[in-house]
């Protein structure tokens, strides 16, 4: 492996990917065009291209300028909320964006591509833990996006040779690198949950408490952002070794409450901070877990960090994100 394309490297899960690769000795070109992302975030042994993926002239400079083993494609819009109330948003940029990236790689013969997906494309499963054989009926515009690429990706490779793999998980978390978590406005619970602590918000609030899991709360799948970035790596390796496409669920097998979300957060940060409770919110479910049983018995793959090292790691990016937004 020499080089790979890292579309949405200044995001929060693409910058981690950057620094993942090169600690493996790959060289690594980063585009993305900023509208999400921080330059500041890429590391500076990366080369840094601006440009638009609604840009196939963009596109075009890149491949262009450089060669490449593989592309990894970060850079979709992923907020479930905003993708209801303004569809057409996430259309043009997650699937006419990766239409425009595809159709580039195959002008450029660049044939291997990782997708980060997600399991939104599940919808609300029927069976948890979801495996890879549950049916995809995604219940929002961003999930029906990546369901709708992945659809593109098997097109792709019946007519052209691409290979793929694609990565499909809940939510990213915790803070590695000196990187952590920066969006605005925020809507991912251990941030929020923070950003509490830190007394950036006045109180967090959990929607439920009479759901059938172990303490009331919901339950949720949390992956540490450098297992998702050993998981996206050794898709690079099978890619680069086999010609054949696969796609994996990433998930911790058992998830975590709200509250022990909440208790953790409280116990590393020393805080005994608000905590409002309400009633459930409409289509919540109880628990929502993928298997990485899958991806363990191909490629060994199983999460290595755990909620205490998932919390802590992240505290400290936000006490670092709060000096740099008083600086």
């Amino acid at each position: 492996m020499s080089r790979v394309l890292i579309v949405g490297g200044a995001g929060y899960i693409g910058s981690h990917n950057v620094k993942f690769f090169l600690e493996k000795g790959v060289e690594v070109v980063v585009f993305d065009n900023l509208c999400l992302g921080h330059q500041e975030n890429v590391d500076s042994r990366a080369s840094f291209f601006k440009g638009d993926l609604m840009n196939v002239d963009d596109l075009n400079a890149v491949f262009e300028q450089y060669s490449f083993d593989a592309v990894l494609h970060f850079a979709a819009f992923s907020q479930v909320g905003e993708s209801v109330k303004n569809p057409v948003k996430y259309y043009y940029n997650n699937v006419v964006g990766t239409l425009n990236l595809l159709d580039t790689m195959i002008k450029h013969d660049v044939k291997r591509f990782v997708l980060s997906s997600t399991a939104a494309t599940y919808g609300e499963p029927k069976e948890i833990p979801i495996t890879e054989q549950c049916p995809t009926e995604p219940v929002n515009p961003y999930g029906k996006t990546k369901l709708v690429i992945e659809g593109i990706l098997k097109d792709f490779e019946a007519a052209y040779g691409l290979h793929y793999v694609s990565l499909r998980y809940f939510n990213a978390c915790g803070a590695e690198y000196g990187i952590g978590e920066w969006h605005d406005p925020e809507s991912h619970l251990i941030p929020l949950v923070l950003q509490t602590a830190l007394g950036e918000r006045s109180s967090i609030s959990v929607f439920g408490t009479d759901y059938p899991t172990r303490d009331g709360t919901c339950v949720r799948d949390y992956i540490h952002i450098v297992d998702l970035a050993s998981a996206h790596y050794m898709a690079v390796e099978h890619l680069l070794s086999h010609a054949e496409s696969r796609l994996y669920n990433l998930g911790s097998g058992n998830g975590f409450t709200v509250k022990e979300i909440i208790d953790t957060c409280k116990e590393i940060t020393g805080v005994d901070f608000k905590v409002e409770y309400g009633p459930r919110r409409e289509g919540d479910p109880a628990t929502l877990i993928a298997s990485h049983d899958k991806i363990k018995k191909d490629w060994g793959w199983t999460p290595k960090y755990d909620l205490h090292m998932i919390i802590s790691g992240a505290f400290e990016w936000h006490k670092k994100l709060k000096e740099l937004k008083s600086s």
